[in-house]
């Protein structure tokens, strides 16, 4: 199934010049987890207040969508590098598995659930997606017990939510009204979201059954 995450190979091989100079500056893989799950969580924050409040010299809700897209892809680098960092110079730990997990559904919520507070855009929708999106990574995380392996299967899985929303963001940042265009885009993205649990389950299941 087509995903963005396939691309990752591509990706990881550009950031790890820079996962080895992490490394040599002895910078953990927790670190960059958390930096990851602050950097979501600020972004989020700041759409609240833009949308909610009018505060001196605080950028403007457009701002904040035209940041979405470069934040999307930073959040997406440090997910990559931190278990680069972990993977490639021996710095896997118990902990810092439960701590990746629950960062990406943390981030996820702190960064997409305040869409639903701009003007225009369907509440139920976006509420709709995080629901989906923490069941998705729910289902994935289970083939560790299932079959041995985190299941990552398309075609709305992380790192494809990220980009629907930094588009999102973008269109948006540049003036474009929330109209029926994005609840049709929203709807489809938990079409997909549905489609994804649906995959996982399935890769699992195959997976177990080719064992027998």
């Amino acid at each position: 199934m087509v995903s963005i995450y396939q691309s990752k190979t591509a990706f990881q091989n550009q950031l790890r010049p820079l996962v080895n100079q992490l490394a040599a500056w002895q910078i953990s893989p927790n670190q960059v987890t958390g930096s990851a799950i602050l950097l979501s969580a600020a972004t989020g924050l700041a759409l609240v207040l833009s949308t909610q409040f009018v505060i001196p010299f605080f950028p403007t809700t457009q701002w904040v969508l035209l940041s979405l897209p470069i934040v999307l892809l930073a959040r997406m680098a440090l997910n990559a590098i931190d278990g680069m960092l972990a993977r490639e110079h021996s710095q896997t730990t118990k902990f810092g598995c439960i701590l990746n997990e629950m960062g990406d559904v943390l981030s996820d919520i702190g960064l997409y659930l305040p869409f639903s507070l701009i003007s225009g855009v369907s509440a139920p929708l976006v509420v709709g997606i995080v629901i989906f999106a923490i069941a998705s990574e729910m289902v994935g995380v289970l083939g560790y017990e299932i079959d041995h392996k985190r299941h990552y299967e398309g075609p709305m899985g992380k790192s494809d939510r990220a980009f629907v929303f930094g588009l999102i963001g973008l269109l948006l940042g540049i003036g474009i009204a929330p109209t029926q265009w994005l609840t049709i885009l929203l709807s489809g993205v938990i079409f997909l979201q549905i489609w994804t649990i649906i995959n996982r389950v399935q890769g699992m299941l195959q997976e177990v059954e080719s064992w027998t």
